[in-house]
């Protein structure tokens, strides 16, 4: 007797774009870490824009822009459209979308078309949107099944402001550790700085919400009482598109910061790198990790920095302290307080060994909480039992996931 053909569960991935962003290379591990033998990945995007492009493409089903300039108007409902007869082609079983766009746009669509599961991913504290923005995404995830966050922060937050506590879930970031066994070097004299000189870096995409003032100011501090000590400024406030001369966002506030850095006199101890794609050889070679931001959900660069070894000092906002232990895999301080970020910054300068203690317990805190595998496990899980619950309702996801045994 033949065996009948297993049937792989359909997931599209939506997103806005491929950005090097923390969203973006935490979908592009879910999409790459999903098991083949029981899932079949699509993805779906507003913009075929960004670094990660061409890794979505290559490892997708399928692959479809569904391009707009706004969400509300003619050609936002023909491309919504579109993507419905195309989920209803494809029989997808699952849509998870991502960030307030991918969110807004895609779920009505997925509704419309009958998607069995739709879940919707929340990665902020919801500052960055506007009071109508986020009344928008919140009656639009009505319509999901589940309101995937990255921080028991974020699930505080969206149930504060009218989100069901029972459609949200929890899955924190997954990061990929690095072997830390040989140092990467290079990265002194490439900046044009002696050996052995302390790098001070934060890495972070320029906004205004990241706090980046605030580092400036410690920077000040610290420089005083560390004549020696460099800082770096890892990130930008544009992005410029490859392969193409679109430039995405504005360069007028790296140029204020870099004004300011002047008015500061910082000038020939602030280096303003710009954005990078080698984090990990960055974070390697850096005597600490800052993280200044004013708001945030669950940091990758906070957890990059953590699984490299590295000490971070990082403001107690949002889902930071669900990553770093004060006092145990690093430090918190207050935000809007550069005196607090200098006085933490220069402890650790001071103490190489109390540096080296928070750099191996950050490093052990994300092995054992925030492994990259951990987190592709409990997103697999998290479709299955959705599917599962809806098999009733069904028939075709019952077929699916009777057809295997499900984990």
């Amino acid at each position: 007797m033949s065996s009948i053909p297993v049937q792989r569960i359909k997931v599209l991935q939506f997103l806005n774009g491929f950005a090097f962003g923390g969203t973006e290379k935490q979908a592009s591990h879910i999409m790459t870490g999903l098991d083949r033998a029981r899932f079949e990945v699509h993805v779906g995007c507003l913009k075929a824009l960004g670094h990660l492009t061409d890794e979505f493409r290559q490892h997708a089903a399928s692959f479809a822009e569904y391009k707009i300039n706004r969400l509300y108007d003619h050609t936002a409902l023909t491309q919504l459209m579109r993507l419905a007869k195309n989920l209803r082609r494809r029989a997808m079983d699952i849509v998870h979308t991502y960030g307030f766009y991918g969110n807004v746009f895609a779920i009505p669509a997925a509704r419309l078309a009958g998607v069995p599961v739709v879940v919707a991913s929340i990665r902020d504290m919801g500052d960055v949107w506007t009071p109508r923005q986020r009344l928008v995404q919140r009656l639009v995830c009505r319509m999901a099944d589940c309101i995937l966050v990255n921080a028991v922060a974020v699930k505080r937050q969206l149930i504060s402001e009218g989100y069901d506590p029972a459609k949200i879930s929890v899955i924190a970031n997954g990061i990929v550790v690095p072997d830390t066994s040989a140092p990467k070097r290079g990265l002194h004299e490439e900046l044009g700085l002696p050996a052995g000189v302390p790098l001070i870096a934060v890495l972070s995409v320029l906004r205004r919400e990241k706090g980046i003032e605030d580092f400036l100011r410690a920077a000040k501090i610290v420089s005083q009482q560390w004549p020696d000590a460099r800082f770096l400024v890892v990130g930008d406030s544009i992005y410029r598109v490859p392969g193409s001369d679109e430039v995405v966002g504005n360069s007028s506030y790296r140029e204020e910061l870099e004004r300011y850095s002047k008015d500061l006199g910082l000038e020939d101890r602030i280096v303003f790198t710009g954005l990078r794609f080698d984090a990990a050889s960055v974070l390697s070679q850096v005597s600490v990790s800052v993280l200044p931001t004013l708001t945030e959900a669950l940091s990758n660069t906070i957890l990059e920095s953590m699984a490299a070894g590295k000490p971070v000092v990082a403001t107690n906002v949002g889902g930071n302290p669900e990553a770093v232990v004060d006092g145990v895999t690093g430090m918190l301080v207050a935000p809007r307080d550069p005196v607090c970020l200098a006085g933490a910054i220069s402890s650790l300068l001071a103490d190489p060994g109390l540096a080296s203690r928070l750099g191996q317990a950050g490093r052990r805190r994300v092995i054992e909480r925030f492994a990259v595998d951990a987190m592709v496990q409990s997103t697999e899980k998290l479709y299955v039992d959705l599917l599962t619950s809806k098999a009733a309702a069904s028939p075709r996801s019952l077929r699916r996931l009777s057809a295997r045994p499900v984990a």
